[in-house]
């Protein structure tokens, strides 16, 4: 099996809201970012790379947390 064969076969498709596609789409535009899905990788790796989400192992005080969760919210990643 040739290697780009064995590189689709790795990946997994990810449903977002078509408005958060939107708008991630138009927040990268102008930077070094391809697509909205090499974002979300990017993006991803590096918040699964920090480990746990847990606000007493994160390193973050109570109100650091906070404007990261509104900060997701309003990216449309929580609700």
């Amino acid at each position: 099996m040739a290697q780009k064969d064995r590189a689709l076969l790795a990946r997994v498709t990810l449903k977002i809201p078509r408005e958060l596609y939107d708008n991630v789409q138009r927040l990268i535009e102008g930077t070094g970012f391809r697509s909205v899905n090499d974002f979300t990788v990017h993006v991803l790796r590096d918040v699964v790379a920090g480990g746990k989400l847990h606000a007493d192992q994160s390193g973050l005080s109570p109100q650091e947390v906070e404007l990261v969760r509104q900060r997701l919210k309003a990216l449309g990643y929580l609700e």
